[in-house]
Order: structure tokens, then C-alpha cells, then sequence
């Protein structure tokens, strides 16, 4: 099939409606309107100062920013230029930004908004040239604005071929170091062009934008199938302000992460405790009074639709948002698949805790131990300078993701974990812990957790409670604790029931490095960090770490 780049879609759509707002972002708490026809001429006006640089054909640059209307522009001047993206989480440490940069050999770098500049000052030091963009950054050789000042828009686009490169999207990684995930133009048009009329954006949609660029959900699934359907973005400014954003942007199309949805549901649950707010839900007239105001309060009364992927999510927290009026549809991709390859979609509530059918563009199926396999026009070919692992990777043109599943006879995938997260307990036997957290994640006082037992008689749930708990009395949280591990255990057989539960009192983030930029569980590190703690012999069912025995 035929497909138009998003630079195509671009310019056809500037020229259709080249005053209608493309983009609103907040600066210093003023909204600022950047429309179609500003955003195509700065693109043009910024692919020229990249050719000013002397960078050629194929040159990699990178892009290293929070979310922000300069990096969605770059993104595309970059492609107008003929050059290859390569996108760099803001949160990346300095390990990895060099190992990226090193890697995919990148000419230029784009830096904007950063949590912390000095961390990665030493290794951004000026061995490629570096753009800012105009917020407070990085020390840089370029400013954004003189380009927007000084530059002619580029009058001759680059004009790829769709089997061409277009962006190294390196994966974020919970072990080990970052792949290349090459997309070409065939790949990220497919799924922008599928997912746009799967999800069914159009001119009139508003969609937020805050989930990292660098990440294939936000490049995939809110970045290009937004564009291809003509959408309006909105910006945050900062997590500070993320809810006052969200509230003014009121997103019609808005998808987030299993830990930001939990999070929203805790900060509910800190207002109104579960119970209560549970019994007042079900009076009819107060119930769906009570449900609109908390959507408004969240910013999602206008949310015509609303997903969650990149981890799995508990479908109990899918279960409770429907009952204020929340349908998520839950999705499933990789970067390797360019975003969105299977969804709940359109939502059916007898199928939360699926990931639904696959998208046109791939073709599903599972091996014979249960690992999804995947191919088609959306699918990327190779890893950066790396055939080994694209070897390994590969077989008879089906793609193996690592991810296992379940099929029912209607073709509705089920995830039920990562080949690699099995582990086997002394007794020599295996134990998923994905669905064993996924029960346990029912219980709303549970912040985040981990299930593991490597080498031990039973496994063990390390836990983290919500924050509003933390001064909470601990026999109460143990008697909610105790009932959750007593109804899950007797799900479970017997090899796979929980020894215990292990409340732990320090968090897990980002900073630390046992969440992923997305804020996926890093599991191998959260393994190393509590692995003396689950080898311990209990006292009890429900114990926090402060009353082990050492």
C-alpha cells in the first residue's frame, strides 16, 4: 500500500487550514498558539539552518528535550532536511545519552527543556554542534530563535523513498543497553495512517501531549496519528502544573501509563476513601453527579477516548474507572512495531484485561510456547548496527516480542507476561509474576509492587503503599494487606502462592533508576535491591521491612 510521510501530511494539511491552531503551549503560564501554517514554515526555516551545518543525507541527529511544539517542529524539519532522527529520553543519564550518541553517530543534537543540566552537561560538550531550543538549557552553539529569525524556509523538500530511514528510536530498556529500533517511513506511515482512523482522529480533536517523545506511545500514538487526522496539541509546562494543563487543554483523546492512571486513582482515593466512595457511586442521581465532577476534576469530561499501554495494568483499576464513567481501552505495541498493534478498541467492558484484536497493520500470532510474534507493513526490520540481535529476533519474517499472551477463539490476545520475567522457585518450579500482580494491584492502598522469588520455597510481593497511607496505622493497612494476599493465594496454585507481603518504605522512580522512562518496574534492579529481604525467613503474612529479623 501507498502511504503519505507525516511531511506530506503536513504541508496538505497547512495548506487546507493554515490559520487553524496547531499547537497550544503554556510558557511562564501564558498560552501560547503556534498554527499549521507557522509550524511548516518553521520546520522549513530550521531543516535550512540544519543544511547550514554542513550535514548530508542520512545524517543521524538527536533530539534531546522534554515535550514541547520545538520538538514535534525539529522532528519534521529533520525529515525535511533528509537526515534521521534519534530521539533521547530527558530523563536519560549521562551513561546513556553518551551511549546513544556514540552509537547512532550523531551529527547535531537539539537540546530543550531538562530537569537537570548538569548531569549531562560533560557529556553534551560540544563535539557536535548543539541547537537550544528557547527555553532555559544546556550551553549550545545555535539558538532556535535566530534560526527562526535568520533562516529562509527550505523550498525543496527532501523527498523520501517509504523504505527509507527515518528515526533510531533506542529502546528505554529495563536490562541492559538501548537498541536502535530503525523505523522507516513505510513503518511509522502505516501505523500513523491505521491508528488514525482506528482511533478516529479528526480537525476537531484536542489531544495532550506529555508522555516522552523518545517513547513510541507518544511519537505513535499521539504525535503521528494526531498529525495524519489534524488534531490540536497541548503541552504541559511542568509536572507541577500537569493537572491545571490537563484541565485547560480537556483533551477529547487522551492515553497515559498504568502508574499515572493508579496515581490519579490514589489522589481520588486520598479525597474520598475507596469504601465510601464506592457506596456513594452506586446512589443513582448522587452517583453520576459524584462520577462528572471527578472527571472534571481529572480534566477528562470531554474524553471521548482513552487508553493505557506500555505496561500492563490491573484490570480492577480498568474495572473501577468505568464506574465514574472512564472506558479505557488498553493497548499493546512495541517501538519495534511503531506504537499501537492491538487494543481494546472500540471499548467492550467484557473484554478489560485484554489487549483486544491486532491492528490492520500487522499480523498477529503466537508460537507454540506462547510468545507473540508479529510482522507486517508497521513492523521494523533491524536493529541498529547490531545483525546479531536482529538475527535473533527474526524468524521466517515473524518478529519475536518477548511478550506472552493467551488467544481466545474470537482472535482477543490476552498478555499474561515477559518471557524473560519467569523465574523458577526452589522447588523447581515456574511462576509467572505479571498476573500475580495484576490480582494483587486490585488493592488501591498498593503504590507500586513487584512479585519475585528466584531460588526461594514460595514467592514473596514486595509492595509500596499509596503516599497519603504512609502515616496511616500499620494494623489496619495489614489487615487490608492480609485479605488481599489470602484472596489472590487462593487463586493461585500452589507452587505460585504468595509467602508473604514485604512493605517497603523507600519509593520507586525515575531518579532512581528502578522505573523506566515510562515508568515501567525495572525489574532486574528491584530484584538486586530486595533480594536479601525476600530471602528471609517471616514472622509474618504482611510485614514491613523494618520488622524483619536481620
Amino acid at each position: 500500500m501507498t502511504y503519505k510521510t507525516p511531511i506530506e501530511i503536513l504541508v496538505q494539511r497547512s495548506q487546507s487550514h493554515p490559520d487553524k491552531p496547531m499547537f497550544y503551549q503554556p510558557v511562564n503560564r501564558q498560552w501560547q498558539v503556534t498554527s499549521w501554517q507557522e509550524a511548516e514554515t518553521q520546520a522549513r526555516q530550521v531543516a535550512s539552518g540544519l543544511l547550514s551545518l554542513g550535514l548530508e543525507k542520512g545524517d543521524r541527529v538527536a533530539i534531546y528535550a522534554k515535550n514541547s511544539v520545538e520538538w514535534y517542529i525539529s522532528d519534521w524539519a529533520i525529515m525535511m532536511a533528509g537526515l534521521i532522527s534519534v530521539p533521547i529520553f530527558a530523563t536519560a543519564n549521562a551513561q546513556t545519552i553518551g551511549f546513544v550518541l556514540q552509537h547512532s553517530g550523531a551529527k547535531a543534537i537539539f537540546v530543550g527543556k531538562l530537569d537537570d543540566l548538569e548531569a549531562t552537561a560533560e557529556v553534551i560538550d560540544g563535539r557536535i554542534p548543539r541547537i537550544a531550543y528557547p527555553y532555559q538549557t544546556l550551553q549550545a552553539d545555535h539558538q532556535w530563535s535566530d534560526w527562526l529569525q535568520q533562516n529562509e524556509p527550505l523550498a525543496a523538500l527532501h523527498t523520501p523513498a517509504l523504505d527509507d530511514d527515518m528515526t533510531i528510536v533506542y529502546t528505554s530498556g529495563s536490562t541492559g543497553e538501548p537498541k536502535g529500533v530503525v523505523l522507516s517511513y513505510r513503518n511509522y506511515a502505516s501505523a500513523c495512517t491505521e491508528n488514525q482512523l482506528w482511533l478516529a482522529v479528526a480537525d476537531q480533536d484536542r489531544i495532550l501531549s506529555y508522555l516522552p517523545l523518545a517513547h513510541i506511545v507518544e511519537r505513535g500514538v499521539i504525535q503521528g496519528p494526531g498529525l495524519y487526522g489534524g488534531a490540536t496539541f497541548y503541552f504541559v509546562e511542568s509536572l507541577e502544573t500537569f493537572v491545571e494543563d490537563l484541565q485547560f487543554a480537556r483533551p477529547t483523546v487522551f492515553v497515559s501509563v498504568p502508574r499515572l492512571w493508579t496515581k490519579f486513582q490514589t489522589g481520588v482515593f486520598a479525597k474520598v476513601p475507596a469504601e465510601r466512595l464506592a457506596k456513594l457511586l452506586r446512589v443513582p442521581l448522587l452517583g453520576r453527579l459524584l462520577a462528572g465532577k471527578i472527571r472534571r476534576g481529572l480534566g477528562l469530561d470531554k474524553a471521548r477516548l482513552m487508553g493505557c499501554g506500555s505496561a500492563p495494568i490491573s484490570p480492577s483499576i480498568l474495572s473501577w474507572y468505568q464506574t465514574i464513567g472512564i472506558d479505557i481501552c488498553e493497548g499493546w505495541g512495541m517501538t519495534e512495531t511503531a506504537g499501537l498493534s492491538c487494543s481494546n478498541l472500540p471499548f467492550r467492558a467484557d473484554r478489560v484485561g485484554t489487549i483486544g484484536t491486532p491492528a490492520k497493520c500487522v499480523d498477529m500470532t503466537l508460537s507454540d510456547s506462547g510468545e507473540i510474534l508479529v510482522r507486517g507493513e508497521a513492523v521494523f526490520s533491524h536493529y541498529y548496527l547490531n545483525p546479531e540481535e536482529t538475527e535473533r529476533n527474526f524468524s521466517d519474517g515473524w518478529f519475536h516480542t518477548g511478550d506472552k499472551a493467551t488467544q481466545s477463539a474470537d482472535g482477543v490476545y490476552q498478555i499474561i507476561g515477559r518471557v524473560k520475567d519467569t523465574f523458577k522457585t526452589a522447588k523447581g518450579k515456574y511462576v509467572a509474576p505479571v498476573p500475580i500482580e495484576s490480582l494483587l494491584a486490585a488493592n488501591p492502598d498498593i503504590d507500586q509492587l513487584l512479585v519475585m522469588g528466584s531460588g526461594r520455597k514460595q514467592p514473596v510481593a514486595i509492595v509500596v503503599m499509596a503516599e497519603h497511607l504512609h502515616d496511616t496505622n500499620r494494623d489496619q493497612l495489614r489487615s487490608s494487606l492480609q485479605e488481599t494476599l489470602d484472596r489472590v493465594n487462593a487463586t493461585l496454585e500452589s507452587h505460585a502462592r504468595l509467602d508473604g507481603i514485604v512493605v517497603v518504605t523507600d519509593s520507586w522512580s525515575i531518579e532512581n533508576e528502578l522505573l523506566t522512562p515510562t515508568l515501567k518496574i525495572r525489574r532486574n534492579q528491584l530484584e538486586e535491591r530486595y533480594n536479601s529481604i525476600a530471602q528471609q525467613t517471616q514472622t509474618k503474612s504482611v510485614i514491613w521491612q523494618d520488622e524483619l529479623t536481620v
